[in-house]
């Protein structure tokens, strides 16, 4: 796909570990290598969607050194050029400026990034590549920033938000405003006059701009991360890059994109404009085992499993075993995933606290269960 002259490259970000998905999130395998919805794994399903507007060749993922051999088992399509590994995380403006480093080597003039997670869920997957297509026009402007808003459906205080104006404007049908401001994780007051409003989205981590764009807003804003960069991206196909990779980028700042870069350029829109492109299309970020249960019920107390159960008495529950049989007896909002080496079981409202298990295996050097 090219917008104009520009041709337009998918950058999907499949660095992270998942580790409100333990035990079936590890660190080799974890949420976007698994298939925690549906037959195919996140990051297969992200793909797929993606595919009609981004053939193979302009899709790049950027992954991390441990997880870089099952992201090519499973991406078979894509160059192994294009899979790019991390030598360590350093948060979303150092990945996504790794991934422009490579395009400028491999266009010679510009190019547009759509920047997309790997471990989203997105259920109007037409409607979905209808808005892409918008975005990554307003992205062919000079300077432009352009970010997804998703329609809030509740009062939620784990998200950011983006404000809008009242007042946008058209690009292919699709409505585009201009960014008034990011927010943080508000508290629940804040939240709930947020959606009341109107004006304002959830903040999904998705960008879109050219690859120029993105590296002046670098320049200006991390300027020690993008000399570095320059320097790295001077090794790219040289028997050089694998050495110089891992020894810039652990200096790279660790920060987000949307502090380094959004935020600031929204307070300065005269240098690079911030629009935002409203996209209801059925988008969960799947946070926990308790979204993913929310994602596959299909009625009020359904017990959704994977594997073969009786249940007597028991309702709301989310049972993953797959090769084994479970009876559940009275048992009401329950989580129980079960893995080889490992059982979890807690209340639903308590799924988000599963990454704390995660942690305490690390305090306690635990290894085998990481």
């Amino acid at each position: 796909m090219s917008i104009g002259n520009l041709p337009a490259h998918a950058v999907i970000l499949a660095g992270g570990r998942g580790t409100r998905f333990w035990p079936r999130s590890r660190m080799r395998t974890p949420k976007q290598l698994l298939n925690i919805v549906g037959e195919r794994t996140m990051l297969e399903q992200t793909t797929d969607r993606l595919a009609p507007l981004f053939p193979a060749s302009n899709q790049w993922v950027v992954t991390n050194t441990e997880q870089t051999a099952p992201v090519r088992e499973q991406l078979p399509q894509v160059a192994a050029s294009q899979i790019l590994a991390e030598p360590i995380g350093r948060n979303t403006a150092a990945a996504i400026g790794l991934a422009a480093i490579h395009l400028l080597h491999s266009n010679a003039d510009d190019a547009l990034m759509a920047i997309l997670p790997a471990d989203h869920y997105i259920e109007q997957t037409a409607r979905y590549r209808k808005v892409l297509r918008a975005a990554l026009k307003v992205a062919s402007e000079p300077g432009a920033l352009v970010v997804l808003g998703i329609p809030p459906t509740r009062p939620e205080t784990g998200f950011g938000y983006v404000q809008r104006p009242s007042r946008g404007s058209k690009m292919n049908g699709e409505a585009v405003y201009s960014v008034e401001r990011f927010t943080e994780k508000p508290s629940l007051p804040h939240a709930r006059k947020y959606v009341a409003s109107g004006r304002y989205l959830w903040n999904a981590g998705m960008f879109f701009w050219r690859v120029s764009t993105f590296l002046s807003n670098l320049e200006r804003h991390l300027p020690k991360t993008h000399a570095a960069l320059l320097g790295l991206a001077e090794t790219i196909g040289t028997p050089r890059y694998a050495a110089a990779l891992q020894h810039t980028y652990p200096a790279l700042e660790n920060i987000s994109v949307d502090y380094a870069i959004l935020e600031p350029a929204s307070r300065d829109p005269k240098r690079s404009p911030v629009y935002v492109l409203p996209a209801a299309v059925g988008w969960s970020d799947i946070g926990s085992w308790a979204a993913v249960y929310e994602l596959l019920a299909t009625a009020k107390g359904e017990n959704v499993s994977a594997g073969k159960i009786m249940a007597l008495d028991a309702a709301g529950n989310f049972l993953w075993s797959p090769k084994k049989f479970i009876a559940a007896i009275g048992v009401k909002d329950l989580v129980v995933v079960e893995t080889p080496d490992a059982i979890l079981v807690c209340p639903r409202d308590r799924a988000q606290d599963v990454g704390r298990v995660v942690k305490w295996l690390e305090e306690q050097r635990m290894q085998e269960l990481l």
